[in-house]
């Protein structure tokens, strides 16, 4: 049963490599894009709460496989800049990924209370800054478990990925079956794939409680 494993490094090491960068670039487009939108739907701004309302509603809806097929079918047709499969992948977790990053800082920043934001603008201080430096880092102790449950989340998305001429986890699968001088069959594969990330999971709720008592300290 090993044998799949030690008999396929290169393969192995080379899917496990794909499968973090789609899910660590994921995470940064969406975690960056999401606290914005988040703020925008808490804006006081008509047109910025507008905006982060469509974008929120229009992307969540969408199927993630529809939201990988434009990117990777239709981007091209576009005339923009090649990019590689890899590449469109990341944007397109990302984006997806994005608005249930804002639901939960949306989420997060309506627990804050709001003589905080109202004593900041009392003082002077415009809504960028009550936001980054009053608003945000309270909400973002408040989110950490919700939070989490979307990376992980993102990281189980990676394997939409495999659909799309990404060399992922989940298209270990395939590669193997494929090449008959490879050792190891289909289940094999699966089961282990499984167990890459319930590991990968596992430290994932690992980083999520030293986060809980780190800030639960910190208040």
């Amino acid at each position: 049963m090993f044998d799949v494993i030690f008999g396929n490094l290169d393969l192995w090491g080379e899917a496990i490599a794909n499968t973090l960068l789609v899910f660590f670039g994921g995470a940064i487009i969406a975690l960056v894009l999401g606290v914005v939108v988040g703020a925008m739907r808490v804006s006081s701004v008509p047109i910025a709460r507008a905006v982060g309302t469509v974008y929120v509603g229009l992307v969540r809806n969408t199927p993630l496989t529809l939201v990988f097929f434009f990117f990777v079918f239709g981007y091209p047709q576009l005339g923009l800049p090649k990019l590689d499969n890899l590449v469109l992948g990341i944007l397109a977790i990302g984006i997806y990924t994005a608005t249930y990053v804002a639901e939960v800082i949306r989420a997060g920043i309506n627990t804050v209370p709001v003589g905080q934001a109202e004593a900041a603008r009392a003082i002077g201080l415009p809504f960028g800054q009550v936001m980054t430096l009053v608003v945000l880092p309270q909400a973002f102790r408040s989110v950490v478990p919700p939070m989490m449950s979307v990376f992980i989340a993102l990281l189980k998305n990676t394997t939409v990925a495999a659909g799309f001429a990404i060399g992922e986890l989940a298209a270990l699968r395939a590669t193997i079956y494929d090449s008959h001088e490879r050792p190891g069959n289909p289940m094999e594969v699966l089961l282990w794939v499984a167990v890459v990330f319930v590991v990968l999971v596992l430290l994932m709720s690992w980083l999520q409680n030293r986060l809980e008592n780190r800030w639960r300290i910190a208040r």
